[in-house]
């Protein structure tokens, strides 16, 4: 109990702080509505489906792909590098906090901004025409498995390769970038060349967006039908986390000397 409190009051804390800045919650509500009707209306022309069908095969990828990248892990990084900068980092020293329940924290709070995107874009399609045809248990197990990714690599990224805000840019758009391209997020892997679709079976974005493509536009049901996506999708949230957990708890080792 004592572990869920401290993750509870982490998260609590996280989302007052974003909610005071509204702009930002404005702009994460409204940027996977515009990627999901851009990412809708390409696949739509190139591929002459419908546009409850593309909207079906898209959403997917425009969610977890792409909205869930840019809130859930440049988010984490950008609130790991904000505690470093107001001095915070060094109130937690004076605290009994433990490093898992600040993660866990950062996790859930990041979770309900996620949460909050999806149920935008599950109403958005199902107003459209789409449909969810698989197991919406999977589906949400999905995304909370890219959620602990994102955060994960949040942490890590966030604790060793940024000290101020200004990198938080440099720091998405050297990593992230490429990984969502070849990850099918932006293109769908469909048009991919072979040795792309090779490449793109080692990046964690292309396992997300395969998984829930596979749930929400295929109707898969069961994890047997997602296996290789779903397997490498859980082994990299796993590791990711605990690397990350380990990294935090080194900068905090770091900063206790300065």
């Amino acid at each position: 109990m004592k572990y869920w409190r401290e993750s509870i009051a982490v998260a609590n804390r996280i989302l007052i702080e974003l909610f005071y800045r509204r702009r930002n919650i404005l702009f994460w509500a409204i940027f996977p509505l515009v990627i999901l009707w851009l990412n809708t209306l390409i696949v739509a022309e190139r591929g002459k489906l419908p546009i409850n069908e593309a909207m079906s095969y898209i959403a997917p990828a425009s969610l977890v792909g792409v909205a869930l990248f840019f809130s859930c892990l440049g988010g984490s990084i950008s609130t790991i590098v904000a505690e470093r900068e107001q001095k915070t980092l060094k109130r937690l020293f004076l605290s009994p906090l433990s490093g898992a329940s600040y993660f866990a924290g950062i996790f859930l709070a990041y979770l309900t901004i996620a949460m909050g995107q999806s149920t935008l874009v599950y109403l958005v399609t199902i107003g459209c025409g789409a449909q969810f045809a698989g197991s919406l248990f999977l589906g949400l197990v999905v995304l909370i498995l890219s959620v602990m990714a994102y955060v994960g690599v949040g942490f890590i990224l966030g604790t060793q390769l940024t000290k101020r805000t200004e990198d938080v840019n440099t720091i998405i758009a050297t990593f992230g970038v490429p990984l969502l391209i070849a990850g099918g997020s932006f293109i769908p892997v469909r048009f991919f060349p072979k040795v792309l679709l090779n490449l793109a079976k080692f990046n964690p974005i292309y396992h997300m967006n395969e998984s829930l493509v596979g749930v929400w536009y295929r109707g898969n049901e069961t994890i047997q039908e997602i296996d290789v996506h779903f397997r490498f999708l859980s082994i990299f949230a796993l590791t990711v986390s605990i690397i990350g957990w380990l990294s935090y708890r080194k900068m905090l080792t770091t900063e206790n000397t300065l």
